[in-house]
């Protein structure tokens, strides 16, 4: 297992290797495999990459960002001008329903509500404005209304983790209760916990997934050829 200082320093590399975020001043706090983010940079793509930065060093169990951002002259914008380029930004992406989505922009913040049929729709959205210039953050709180009534298949999602090569299926349990899912187990990675759960969002008819997985980090060359 990594002592703090050690992992601090390979978050340090990892966002320091990322061309965006050379000249970016980001302090790392590492603190039982927890990394707090602070510092100020200059636009929103920064704030999530040096965040998706951490969370791809092995080691990283949880992130917790307290990254500011001040715009300079040319970045900042109104709230109006930002709700008009959220607008505009949908009509260019054909997986948005933008007719089922209320905006709301506050202090450079757009918040997201209403309901889509699919979770990659609701990814979608973020996706779509995150570069948008002007931003702070965003809040996605769209809900997942499935078009199928059925129950969720807990064979289908055990059989399309086991597929993955970017997941150890082994350490991981599925509990399915309706239209919902419960993810318990181990996986390797904050990157692993992550794809698991879209993997398990991929499912036809999932409304939500509950991810309780827990990181093993790979201390050992036992765990390596297991």
């Amino acid at each position: 297992m990594k002592n703090n200082e050690e992992l601090q320093k390979d978050v340090q590399e990892a966002i320091k290797w990322e061309p965006l975020l050379k000249a970016a001043e980001i302090g790392v706090i590492a603190e039982n495999g927890v990394i707090t983010l602070t510092g100020t940079v200059d636009c929103y793509p920064k704030k999530i990459g040096a965040e998706s930065a951490a969370k791809n060093v092995s080691g990283v169990k949880a992130v917790v960002e307290k990254i500011d951002i001040k715009f300079n002259g040319i970045g900042k914008k109104t709230d109006k001008e930002i709700a008009d380029e959220v607008l505009h930004a949908f009509k260019w992406h054909w997986q948005i329903p933008s007719e089922q989505i209320e905006i709301k922009v506050e202090n450079g913040w757009v918040y997201l509500q209403g309901k889509v049929h699919w979770n990659y729709q609701r990814e979608a959205v973020t996706k779509a404005i995150r570069n948008l210039r002007g931003l702070k953050g965003v809040s996605n709180e769209i809900c997942i209304q499935s078009e199928v009534e059925d129950k969720v298949e807990k064979y289908s999602i055990e059989r399309a983790l086991s597929r993955s090569a970017s997941v150890d299926g082994k350490g991981i349990h599925v509990i399915v209760t309706g239209n919902s899912v419960i993810l318990t187990g181990t996986v390797y990675s904050l990157v692993q916990k992550g794809e698991a759960a879209r993997i398990a969002w991929s499912a036809p008819g999932v409304v939500s997934v509950n991810n309780e997985l827990a990181i093993r980090y790979k201390n050992k060359l036992s765990d390596l050829i297991e």
